[in-house]
């Protein structure tokens, strides 16, 4: 019978973290522990506050109280009994680890979201453990051939991004948050901003303007942030923006569009097709891997990029996430080291200075590859 564990966490930034939507600099995030008593092995998953999303480690929990009894747990994470083998999985479908069926987790409220998330990459964790393979075996993945993941440098001063920069001179892309409101400068400062740090490097750049520009706006940015050698801009608009305006930034563009808040979950895929191109899937805002393996196919029917991203996550959520690199064209997997030195309390998959995702190696490697390195507190 599994047993649940939640354990609360603060987490101090390496530097205030300033996106469109405000400023922090502590994250609070919630990471979870299904353990199997039988084979001694224990699956983690996390999922992080989100203050301007109405996330709240507190509805997480009391989230969880509610499915706390084991025959529950057992069956929203469809984890058979030990010996029960992958083919006879078959409510959620044979040759394949599932643990919700489609379009679960899309009526549920965000925070609901997070929390199905946490558990769905612990299930993960917990089924390729109880296995003795990883994840990716788990899924048949091969991670020979691992993508490079950018860093992102958080709104601020133009000689503080810089800053930032230089602590991480090596990486082969750089995602860069703008989208300053009129009061801050605006665009104008925005583009200020990207050419200070062009001086700095000749790595790729990704903008990210979290819906902090309207149409008129991209567009007219689109060329100059071209010629500074930008690969594509990550959700300008609003999500809520009338469609012919989202039709004009696709078209008028002169860098692709990539969808972020637009695409949430399952359902939202189909949406963007002829409004982006491409998507930047999180696994906690879309409920966890099983649903974003599905976003992925669907993806690729529609000839979609796609991205898989974080948020400020420690470890554990960014080793779930490594476990899709084969399946992607870009990925966003830094959250990890936007923490304050020593405040990571996981290890598993690592990313290098240089992009690299390092991977645990041997029986360390097995489920998402992720243990804890000190105790944590319990809610």
């Amino acid at each position: 019978m599994l047993q649940l564990t939640l354990h609360p966490v603060e987490l101090p930034l390496r530097h205030a973290w300033t996106i469109a939507h405000g400023t922090r600099t502590v994250q609070r995030n919630l990471i979870v522990a299904l353990h199997d008593p039988e084979t001694g092995h224990t699956g983690y998953g996390e999922a992080p506050a989100i203050p301007y999303m109405g996330v709240t480690v507190e509805k997480m929990v009391a989230w969880f109280e509610g499915v706390r009894p084991t025959s529950t747990l057992n069956y929203i994470t469809g984890i058979p009994e030990p010996g029960v083998v992958e083919d006879d999985w078959g409510l959620y479908g044979q040759d394949e680890p599932p643990f919700f069926p489609s379009g679960y987790a899309d009526g549920f409220e965000t925070q609901i979201k997070f929390a199905i998330c946490a558990i769905d990459q612990a299930a993960h964790d917990l089924c390729a453990k109880n296995r003795d393979i990883s994840t990716g075996e788990l899924l048949h993945l091969d991670h020979q051939n691992s993508l490079l993941s950018n860093y992102t440098l958080g709104m601020d001063a133009p000689e503080v991004m810089v800053a930032k920069l230089r602590e991480y001179p090596d990486f082969p892309s750089y995602k860069i948050k703008l989208g300053r409101p009129e009061a801050d400068g605006g665009l104008e400062v925005d583009l200020a901003v990207l050419r200070r740090l062009r001086e700095e490097t000749h790595a790729v750049f990704r903008v990210d303007a979290n819906t902090g520009w309207d149409a008129e706006q991209t567009i007219r940015a689109s060329g100059p942030l071209r010629d500074l050698d930008v690969e594509f801009i990550e959700q300008p608009l609003p999500p809520d923006a009338p469609r012919s305006e989202h039709e004009a930034v696709y078209f008028g563009s002169d860098l692709p569009i990539m969808a972020d808040e637009s695409c949430q979950t399952e359902s939202d895929v189909e949406k963007c097709a002829g409004l982006f191109h491409g998507i930047n899937i999180k696994l906690s805002k879309c409920g966890g891997m099983t649903p974003a393996r599905r976003m992925i196919a669907k993806a690729r029917e529609l000839d979609l990029k796609v991205m898989m991203g974080c948020m400020t996550e420690t470890t554990v959520g960014i080793s779930a996430v490594a476990q899709f690199l084969p399946l992607l064209d870009y990925v966003d997997m830094d959250g990890a080291l936007l923490l304050a030195p020593g405040s990571d309390p996981a290890d598993g998959v690592k990313l290098g200075t240089d992009g690299v995702a390092i991977f645990p190696e041997g029986a360390a490697a097995h489920g998402n590859g992720v243990t804890l390195n000190r105790e944590l507190p319990t809610a």
